[in-house]
């Protein structure tokens, strides 16, 4: 059976999971308001929190309290992946009389309850040391180089990675050999780059297992998949120079520990929202490009394997056991969820959860959680369990005057819940279906009682498999799609061309006095003699409309009347061109 934990002003208490909903009468509800920080073992078997006193962790089939930590100020907490030890994290702060502040990153030996070692952690954001799934080895950035320790002793440090300036680094999941990806942004004209390694070996860019470098990049996101073969990259910059997007500009490469890279090809332009793995390593889903946006799913050859068309999208979810994806429009958008089948991509159901400022798979890979928290929206704060076909569960909303601050679900390893055959039918459930209701749009009085007409701002491009017979189904591999693209480019290229010729007659015989207005455009085969001759047109053009300034008594300037008097030497070379036609 599974809990939930819930975080907010009402203080600190756990729910059960499905099917009772009921709140966990084994936790005792602590019922502060200071709650900052809560953390699961990876396995789900012990809690900690920080109720702005202390911290303790509890055993949490029967909330027999383990251990308890003097660290009344903590906001991050985490366990390592064998429950060996405990992180904290405090604020770094410094003394008034500007002398270095105390360490205040801290692990902790759960067996013994003693302080291994404690480091000086100056920002949030990193915080917590890394660990490979076995605790063989532990890691964490200092100064732009990433420090490892073995077996938990932090007293000696193992091997240090350094190159110019990392930025971040991630450990890969999994059984050992641990391998790391490792981000070093680029300096003055050079480019930012991505390496992957494998632990220990660091030893020169020869050592690498791969290796892409990029521009445009001023930070970025790494994500391995479950198998540790490939790392996605997503590379985002602050500005888009071209002034297409509010959300900067991102491109999504593909790196292989066997040393394969690829930038993978997007068919629509605009904002890469999400991207996500499989858990069977072998597919990845990316969400992308102005909205309505458009999700696809591609393979390791980063060719498109499925596409789901448009819609009002920012965000995708896998279930755990990678057989359900879940494609959502959060935040800005309402709320809207399709979930999909995946092996044979037929949508299972389209429910709506709006105003959710959260998401999470059960472990169980058939329940749902969507909330409202705090600070991101104050009201109607509370959350909703959910059966991914579609039905609601439980719902819970907070008292007006309270806010809820985090809900999620306690964890459990791979393999202790088998997959299940997905179901179509919506499950049954107490509860009405979450529809909202529509909103109506505004309608000017004057159209108020006549017959609603329909208008779309933009048509939404229907998923592969739904698209009317006759149009092609297949989506492009990267190759055709680069082709299709130079294929364009061309067309375009041509049509310009082609509308020049079209205008260069037209404006000749618009003014009569030109003896050039009897030429035919013709063009040479020759692209620079066709520049050459475009240019005197041009030219001539110009002659024409200051003899019709000074015509209409304007006063001309010295330049401007030598311009004129070149007029027959013009003439007479482009004559000479087109005569050598």
């Amino acid at each position: 059976l599974f809990t939930l934990p819930v975080r907010g002003s009402e203080g600190l208490y756990m729910v059960n999971g499905p099917p009772s909903f009921t709140e966990s009468t084994a936790f005792q509800r602590d019922s502060g308001k200071n709650c900052k920080a809560v953390a699961f073992s990876k396995d789900g078997s012990l809690f900690a929190w920080c109720n702005g006193e202390k911290v303790n962790i509890v055993n949490v089939t029967n909330a027999v309290l383990l251990r308890s930590f003097d660290l009344p100020k903590t906001v991050g907490l985490e366990f390592s992946p064998k429950n060996n030890v405990l992180a904290t994290w405090q604020a770094y702060t410094t003394a008034k009389d500007g002398t270095a502040g105390v360490p205040n990153l801290q692990l902790h030996e759960l067996k013994t309850g003693k302080c291994l070692k404690s480091f000086i952690q100056k920002k949030m954001h990193n915080w917590c040391p890394c660990w490979a799934d076995d605790e063989s080895i532990c890691a964490r950035n200092v100064n732009n180089e990433v420090h490892f320790f073995e077996n938990n002793n932090f007293n000696i440090i193992a091997n240090k990675l350094h190159l110019q300036k990392v930025n971040d680094f991630v450990l890969s999941p999994g059984a050992q050999p641990t391998k790391v990806a490792v981000y070093v942004p680029g300096s003055k004209g050079a480019p930012s780059f991505v390496r992957l390694y494998q632990y220990p070996n660091f030893n020169g860019p020869q050592s690498a297992l791969a290796n892409k470098s990029f521009f445009k990049a001023d930070k970025v996101t790494m994500l391995w998949n479950k198998k540790a073969t490939a790392v996605l990259v997503i590379a985002s910059t602050e500005v888009d120079k071209t002034g297409a997007s509010y959300y900067g500009e991102q491109t999504l490469h593909y790196i292989a520990t066997n040393g394969e890279s690829a930038v993978v090809q997007l068919p629509k332009n605009g904002p890469i929202y999400d991207v996500v793995w499989n858990p069977n390593s072998v597919e990845f889903c990316a969400v992308y490009g102005f909205m309505p946006a458009k999700a696809t799913v591609f393979n390791l050859k980063c060719d498109p394997v499925f596409d789901f068309g448009t819609g009002p999208r920012n965000a995708a979810y896998y279930s755990p056991h990678g057989h359900i994806l879940v494609l959502a429009g959060f935040g800005n958008l309402r709320g809207q969820m399709e979930v999909w089948d995946v092996k044979n991509y037929k949508l299972i159901s389209k429910p709506v959860a709006s105003d959710s400022t959260y998401f999470a798979w059960c472990p169980d890979g058939e329940h749902i959680v969507t909330a409202t928290c705090a600070p991101r929206l104050r009201v109607n704060n509370g959350y909703k369990i959910w059966h991914y076909t579609g039905s609601v569960l439980h719902s819970y909303e907070v008292p007006s005057n309270e806010e809820m601050w985090q809900v999620f679900w306690q964890p459990s390893l791979d393999g202790v819940f088998p997959a299940k055959a997905v179901k179509y039918q919506a499950v049954p459930s107490e509860l009405p279906s979450a529809e909202p209701k529509p909103a109506q749009a505004y309608r000017p009085p004057a159209l108020r009682n006549k017959p609603a007409t329909s208008s779309k701002l933009h048509e939404d491009e229907p998923p592969q498999n739904m698209k009317p017979p006759g149009s092609s189904d297949k989506p492009l591999s990267k190759t055709a799609l680069k082709n299709q693209r130079k294929h364009e480019a061309k067309k375009a290229a041509k049509q310009e061309a082609k509308a020049d010729a079209n205008q260069e007659p037209a404006q000749s015989s618009a003014s009569q006095n030109a003896p050039r207005s009897t030429v035919p455009a013709v063009t040479s085969g020759d692209p620079e003699v066709d520049k050459k001759i475009k240019n005197l047109k041009k030219k001539l053009k110009a002659i024409e409309q200051l003899k019709e300034q000074a015509a209409a008594g304007k006063q001309l300037e010295k330049n401007q009347l030598e311009k004129i008097q070149k007029e027959t030497a013009l003439l007479q070379e482009l004559e000479d061109l087109e005569l050598g036609l």
